[in-house]
């Protein structure tokens, strides 16, 4: 088993958004260009105004076992490339084949926010042994995420205070404690990295990997993103089509869905795959029940008692309803956690929090010394500028009945995650919208049919969008489709990225 990458907080789940940027940018696209320097300089074309950040010569030093890690200065604006700077953390794995070396895969685990470094850290689990042999393995830490120059916000204690929130409240009170804590996350994130935040959109960091493509010396890109990172590849692809060389998106997001329509669809998603636990469980030995409806019911009572009464958890924390729920979400994005789940829920219904605390504590990266990283800050920082989301607590009460009908046991959580947003002190300057990318090479789409966080729909719906985009369907559970046990899907993916040779039609695996 692979070893998966999921980034969730306060249930404005892994949602991707379409990215932003200055008019001026947008006006410019990739068409702004330039041939390369020549010899010594970045392979493949410069954006005008960029020659001196594409021509940078990053120091290449050792960090972990063969790794080695260097820091990159792109634009905090693009529109002023010449203006102030912010640092971009990457690491590399180089290839095991020198001779043979293809180029350079970049690779990225979605969330926004989880941290490329980590992901390339774990190649070994993450990659076949063909890409590990002909591609230098990179993994990078986006603008505003962990290593590189990141967004701010909240002290652990405050950060805390934020994930345990009601996130179902069910009356006035209830609302306005939540609120309170949207409230305190936009207010530190202004107060600590008010400069960054109107820079850390999918847009711009779409612009930062061609900057890192250049610098490599790789003419096109070669490229696989899952969850978020679909999102952030298809963003790429549509500001440089004619760069696109191989690009895999598994796990896709829809960029023409809007904020209100991904987060009715992830609810969607967790049911099914939550259906899917229970079926499983129940044709075991479950302790849950001998039927699916037992099992289900068993979590619902779980989650519904949760609320007026926490579990104990580690001593120190209590386990509120909204850690009981990631808790429960958490091990639904890998089969092989399943079993996990099935632990935790049967102690919490003995009144024992412990093990859904640790769930929680994963799927937030909370240690005993506080958070690993910043993704539980990052993910709103981009997710709030990206799109048009909430906008108020009037729009969230009027919206919940939907979100209920869509889906009783998570729609609350997924609508009322997003009120951040609506106190957000940066608006979103982009809108959904399709991704043609015209002109790319070939694209491959990934979608596995019963993924919680990123539902299939969404896959065939930016398959579709895309001029070039064909779909790989993996018929299976859990968030993304390569190397988790299909050798249909890992062989077209593989051949695809070391040929070059995509799918010739859509194929299901």
């Amino acid at each position: 088993m692979r070893r998966t990458t999921v980034v969730v907080t306060g249930f404005a789940l892994l949602a991707g958004g379409c990215g932003v940027a200055s008019r001026a940018q947008d006006a410019e696209g990739p068409g702004g260009t330039q041939p390369s320097a020549g010899p010594t300089g970045p392979a493949g074309p410069v954006p005008a105004g960029l020659e001196k950040i594409y021509s940078q010569q990053p120091n290449w030093e050792r960090c972990g076992q063969g790794n080695q890690c260097a820091t990159i200065n792109v634009p905090l604006d693009y529109s002023k490339p010449d203006g102030k700077t912010i640092e971009l953390r990457a690491r590399k794995v180089p290839a095991r084949d020198r001779a043979g070396k293809i180029g350079t895969l970049f690779i990225n685990p979605g969330g926004p926010g989880a941290s490329g470094q980590q992901f390339a850290a774990s190649a070994g689990f993450v990659l076949g042994a063909p890409l590990l042999r002909k591609f230098d393995v990179i993994g990078w830490d986006p603008r505003g995420v962990a290593d590189s120059t990141p967004v701010r916000c909240l002290d652990a204690e405050q950060l805390d205070k934020f994930i345990e929130a009601d996130g179902s409240p069910d009356d006035e009170a209830e609302i306005e404690a939540l609120n309170t804590q949207a409230k305190t996350l936009a207010d530190g994130c202004q107060q600590r990295s008010g400069e960054l935040l109107p820079h850390v959109s999918t847009k711009d960091s779409a612009r930062d990997i061609d900057v890192l493509r250049g610098i490599v010396g790789d003419s096109e890109l070669y490229y696989l993103g899952m969850s978020y990172g679909t999102m952030l590849g298809a963003t790429y692809a549509e500001l440089f089509p004619k760069n696109v060389g191989r690009l895999v998106l598994d796990g896709a997001v829809d960029p023409s869905n809007s904020a209100q329509e991904n987060n009715m669809a992830q609810a969607k998603g967790f049911d099914t795959a939550l259906e899917a636990f229970a079926e499983d469980c129940a044709q075991r030995s479950c302790r849950l029940g001998s039927s699916k409806a037992e099992v289900l019911a068993n979590v619902d009572k779980l989650i519904t008692e949760s609320d007026a009464k926490p579990l104990p958890g580690d001593g120190d924390r209590e386990v509120t309803q909204a850690l009981v729920v990631l808790g429960v979400i958490f091990p639904l994005y890998v089969k092989d956690y399943w079993p996990r789940l099935e632990d935790a829920v049967v102690d919490g219904l003995a009144g024992k929090g412990a093990r859904l605390l640790a769930l929680a504590n994963e799927y937030t990266d909370r240690t005993p010394r506080g958070y690993g990283n910043n993704q539980n800050e990052a993910i709103y920082a981009v997710n709030c500028i990206d799109r048009p989301d909430l906008t108020s607590v009037a729009e969230a009460k009027a919206d919940e009945p939907k979100y209920k009908a869509a889906s009783p046991r998570f729609g609350s959580f997924l609508l009322w995650g997003s009120l951040p947003c609506a106190n957000w002190p940066v608006k979103p300057v982009d809108k959904p919208h399709t991704i043609k990318a015209t002109g790319a090479k070939p694209i491959v789409v990934v979608g596995t049919t019963r993924d919680p966080a990123t539902p299939y729909d969404w896959a065939v719906g930016l398959a579709g969008q895309l001029d070039s985009g064909v779909l790989i369907t993996r018929d299976g559970d859990g968030h993304t489709g390569y190397n988790e046990g299909n050798q249909c899907v890992d062989d077209a993916i593989e051949t695809y990225l070391l040929k070059g040779t995509a799918p010739a039609s859509d194929i299901k695996c």
